[in-house]
């Protein structure tokens, strides 16, 4: 197995048949070395945490190779779980640091690929997007974003590593956007 378990087709935008596939919101942070995944499961009142983890790629190897754990890695994720939806995180990039936001643009690509081939439908937010739904403030610090998550998911202990929180951080994001659509739909 390609990834560690740390806790127990096409692209579209986020107004889909949410009854189309099991109640399943798999939430993924992209990174080359590591890609944080995160489960949650929609119940009637709150968020379920159901698991995170780590999708590793082994350092040594070829670029090409180890884009190629990741993809496989997230099948594996995906088959177990068969989630309705894919929630991942946007690239970012900075002056300081070109190098790192397209070797993350290479991760994202090889998970993208994975999840439009297994016919899962992908959304994508900001990292702004995702702070400011979840604390209020489109600069919260990773400090407020864990609190947030740890409030939200009734935790005793902060998620860690910060991969597998920022995972939870983007499948919570969408688990509260879908779910104003959710109830839109049943006042009808």
């Amino acid at each position: 197995m390609s990834y560690l378990k740390n806790l127990s087709m096409p692209i579209i935008p986020p107004h889909f048949d949410a009854s189309a596939r099991p109640n399943c919101v798999l939430g993924v942070d992209p990174g080359l070395n590591r890609t944080g995944y995160a489960i949650l499961e929609r119940s009637a009142s709150q968020p379920v945490l159901r698991e995170g983890g780590v999708i590793r790629s082994t350092a040594g190897l070829a670029l090409a190779e180890r884009i190629m754990e990741l993809g496989r890695g997230l099948r594996e994720v995906i088959d177990e779980f068969k989630p309705q939806v894919l929630a991942i995180e946007q690239v970012f990039s900075t002056t300081k640091f070109p190098k790192t936001a397209i070797l993350m643009a290479h991760a994202r690509g090889a998970l993208l690929f994975v999840a439009a081939d297994a016919g899962v439908p992908v959304v994508h937010y900001t990292p702004t997007q995702v702070k400011r739904l979840l604390t209020g403030s489109g600069h919260a610090s990773k400090e407020q974003i864990q609190h947030a998550i740890r409030q939200e998911l009734r935790l005793d202990k902060v998620l860690e590593p910060n991969d597998v929180a920022d995972a939870f951080a983007v499948a919570l994001c969408h688990y509260h956007s879908m779910r104003g659509v959710i109830l839109d739909e049943t006042a009808r």
